[in-house]
Order: structure tokens, then C-alpha cells, then sequence
């Protein structure tokens, strides 16, 4: 078997598509071949329609062959994180008690509806933790996602089924949800890409129980790639409330008018936002990315943030939210879900109204704060996470002082308190010989600045000496 398109970003495929040189019908068997040899391992799929996805795939192929593709994504495979409504799918959230003769399963989430119009291939459903409640991905109902690199290792999460998938070769493109990290933290420790939009720019349906806090977005293995997924996840959707205006023009397309350096982009670059340790090796490769990202002609100035760990003020927002999904599944239910929530929830308890009133003012005052600092600054660089995957099957890494799962990953969460866009991009490994292990730096930019956050990824991306996910070609 002909395994080269098995590794193709979307962006190739697209063009071979349209050549000829590639066919939908093609592509799409190997990935489910791929899928099916190397899926147990680490465990990204919890469903798979072959069926369906080799329908969809015959559609494009007489688009394409009529001429008549209907964009750039048509008959490029994605996977859906098990959070998002699927018509004719269960969507089961990694938990078991939701059975799927809960629901009709008749209703697409926006995001799922965006793919089909746009001509996506639906490979299946990824995993997430119950609930998508915590920065790794097991569940009572799905097991344990690994990381393609190491499969001692998590994929991180909550959208871990997402990042490994992509990250393994099983399709290029996912579609992920972050409300305190689910996208950042998988795609940097399983090494590729991950956008959270500004809130509002990806609709979402239903509402998520953790309300502002929490965003969708594209899961890629390039900045092009998620440029592109981009104009087709955006816009606007009437059952989503806080959705933004459909965007009058494509992030792909200025991406690719975009110059290659940085001349006048200013950057602040923080190494811990005042409250985060990072290892030496994720400090490393975040200072030589930083290096690197001067040598494309950006003013980058460190700066200190001098922050205070905002998590308590996150932890009476999230875990508000999570009660409520638990307390909706009826008496009992704290007993039978994942013992980690069960557990949190119990440290978690008993906040009053004023306790989420000071909450969000905490949020506010960052946000106000980023505001002024976006008046000097086009974006901020931090490193994604403090360190890189650490081993799966547990909540938080061996040694750690605290069981929350906010503990390791400092640099994620206060950016959903203030709804900016930021992305992930791999920016190195760490030193392991024999199953290196890769590093993330994350770029913020201000709110509705979403192309500065992907000219800079991108600029930053074509000077990296390596694109992690093509170290298992």
C-alpha cells in the first residue's frame, strides 16, 4: 500500500485532489487501513465509520472530477472530538452513563455541520476525558489515549484524541474544543498545531456548561492547514448566542499573501507569566524559538508579567460548570463517573454567587490588563506547557504537590479567562535518544487578532528546523 498521502497535510492533498495525482477514494482507505492497525495502540479513535467516510469520499471524488470541488477541504479526512453532536453518531462524552438511546443523535454541532457543507471526509469520533474535564485523556468509558511518540506517555488533553490521531498519521486535520487548554496542551505534547480562536469566532451548540471559557478550533499538523480549517469553522450560527459575524475574509488567503519575515511585529515574550517553572529543556527550545523569531526581524522584549496564579478564580468557573453536567445525569451520579472528577468536584464545592462574581472580576482585570498590553505589544510568546508529556493513566505528573490538573500547565488557562487567540507550534524535543518527546510555544495575540496570531506561527514555522510530526515518516 501506497502510504505518502497517510502523512500529506490538508493543503496537499487539496492540490492533488485537483490534479489528479491523488484521489479521495484513495486516501481515505489508507487512513482507515492506518487507522485500524494502529488505532489500538494508542487509542484515538472511539469510532470509526468506514462506511460513511468511504461515502463521503466517493462524493468529492466526482466533485473533483466534475470540476466542481466545493473548497479547499473537500474530500480531506478529519475526525470530530466525542464532544461535538454528530448526526447519526452517539456522541458519549467518554462517560458511561450517557448510552446513546439518551438521544436521538439527529443534530449537527456547528463545527460538524461547517465540515460537511465544506466537503470534509468524517473519519470518526476521538476521545476525551469524561466531560472533557481535565488536561489529559482517559475515561471510564474509552481507556487511556497515548502519545504517538512515546506510548508511555499521555497525549495530554482534553482534546488528547485529536492531537494523537493527527499526530499518528490517522488524517490530517481535527476539530478540538479548549476551555482551559484542551487544544494548546494536547497539540504541544504530541507536537503539531493547535488554535483557539478568539471566543465567538467558532460557534458552538449546545452551550457548553463552562460557558466563556470554552472554544473550538482547528487541530492540524501545519499553520496553513489550520488557516484553512479556519474559514470554514468560523462564522455565524443562530443557536449560538454569543457567535461573531461570519468573516468577510479568509484567514487562509492573507496567511498566503503574508510576508515572510517580521519587520514591525512586536512581540513580549514571557517565560512564566510571573507564576509558572518551567524544565530546562522547554526553556531551551522556548529561548531558541524566541531567538529565532528575532532573527525574522520582530522587536521582541521580555518582559514580567508578575502575575499571581489565577486558578482559583478558573477552578469556581470550571468546576461550577462541571457540576452541573454531573448534577443533570441524576441522584448517584458523583458515585459512577471518573473518580478524578468525583474527586475535584469535592475539593471544589460549595461556591456562592459572590464567589463567581469575584471570579469573573479576577477575569476581567486580566483582560483589561491584556488590553493595554496589546496597545504595545502585537502579540505575547510563552511556552505552551512547562514541560513535556509526562506518563499516561494519571491526572497530574508522579511527584506533584497538587492533584489539579491546573498545576502543570500554568500557561494555558488564564488566556480562556480573557478569551484571546492562541496557538501552539511545535518548537523543539527534549534530549530522550531513543523517544524524544517534543516541546510547544504558544503565541497569544489580542482578541480579534487571530490572523497576527497565525502570520507570526507561520513566519516562525518556515524557519524551524523540523516539523515534528514528519518524524514518523
Amino acid at each position: 500500500m501506497d502510504t505518502t498521502a497517510r502523512w500529506c497535510t490538508a493543503t496537499e492533498l487539496g492540490a492533488g485532489y485537483r490534479s489528479g495525482a491523488l484521489s479521495p477514494v484513495a486516501v481515505t482507505e489508507e487512513l482507515l487501513a492506518t487507522i485500524d492497525d494502529e488505532n489500538p495502540v494508542i487509542n484515538a479513535f472511539c469510532l470509526v465509520d468506514s462506511d460513511a467516510a468511504m461515502r463521503d469520499a466517493r462524493e468529492s471524488a466526482r466533485r473533483h472530477a466534475d470540476g466542481i470541488p466545493v473548497g479547499p477541504l473537500d474530500g480531506v479526512p478529519v475526525s470530530i472530538k466525542d464532544l461535538f453532536l454528530t448526526a447519526g453518531w452517539p456522541t458519549l462524552r467518554g462517560s458511561e452513563l450517557i448510552q446513546p438511546e439518551d438521544d436521538a443523535w439527529t443534530v449537527d454541532a456547528p463545527v460538524v455541520a461547517r465540515l460537511r457543507e465544506a466537503g470534509a471526509v468524517l473519519l470518526g469520533k476521538v476521545t476525551t476525558p469524561e466531560f472533557g474535564w481535565k488536561g489529559v485523556t482517559d475515561s471510564p468509558r474509552c481507556g487511556v489515549t497515548r502519545n504517538p511518540w512515546n506510548s508511555d506517555r499521555t497525549s495530554g488533553g482534553s482534546s488528547g484524541g485529536s492531537a494523537a490521531a493527527v499526530a499518528a498519521g490517522l488524517g490530517p486535520l481535527s476539530v478540538g474544543t479548549d476551555g482551559g487548554g484542551s487544544i494548546r496542551i494536547p497539540a504541544s505534547f504530541c507536537g503539531i498545531v493547535g488554535f483557539k480562536p478568539t471566543f465567538g469566532r467558532v460557534p458552538l451548540y449546545p452551550a457548553s456548561p463552562f460557558g466563556t471559557l470554552a472554544h473550538a478550533g482547528p487541530m492540524t499538523r501545519t499553520v496553513a492547514d489550520c488557516a484553512t480549517m479556519l474559514d470554514v469553522l468560523s462564522g455565524f450560527d443562530p443557536r449560538d448566542w454569543w457567535a461573531m459575524p461570519t468573516p468577510t475574509t479568509s484567514s487562509a488567503e492573507k496567511l498566503a499573501l503574508a510576508p515572510d519575515h517580521l519587520d514591525g511585529v512586536r512581540i513580549a515574550y514571557s517565560p512564566d507569566l510571573g507564576f509558572g517553572t518551567n524544565s530546562p529543556v522547554v526553556q531551551r527550545n522556548t529561548e531558541v524559538a524566541v531567538d529565532a523569531l528575532r532573527g525574522l526581524g520582530a522587536s521582541v522584549t521580555e518582559i514580567d508579567l508578575s502575575w499571581s496564579d489565577p486558578a482559583w478564580a478558573y477552578h469556581i468557573l470550571w468546576f461550577s460548570g462541571a457540576d452541573v453536567v454531573v448534577r443533570a445525569l441524576g441522584p448517584g451520579a458523583h458515585e459512577k463517573i471518573d473518580h478524578g472528577l468525583a474527586a475535584a468536584l469535592a475539593r471544589h464545592a460549595g461556591f456562592s454567587a459572590t464567589d463567581y462574581l469575584d471570579a469573573t472580576a479576577v477575569r476581567m482585570a486580566l483582560g483589561v490588563e491584556m488590553g493595554n498590553l496589546h496597545l504595545d505589544y502585537d502579540v505575547l510568546i510563552t511556552p505552551s506547557t512547562p514541560r513535556v508529556a509526562f506518563e499516561a493513566g494519571v491526572d497530574v505528573p508522579a511527584g506533584s504537590d497538587s492533584p489539579d490538573w491546573t498545576s502543570w500547565t500554568p500557561y494555558s488557562y488564564p488566556f480562556n479567562l480573557t478569551g484571546q487567540p492562541a496557538i501552539t507550534v511545535p518548537s523543539g524535543f527534549d534530549d530522550d535518544a531513543t523517544a524524544p518527546l517534543p516541546t510547544g510555544l504558544q503565541i497569544v495575540g489580542a482578541r480579534h487578532a487571530d490572523d497576527t496570531v497565525l502570520r507570526v506561527a507561520a513566519a516562525y514555522e518556515r524557519i524551524a528546523p523540523f516539523r515534528t510530526w514528519e518524524g514518523a515518516r
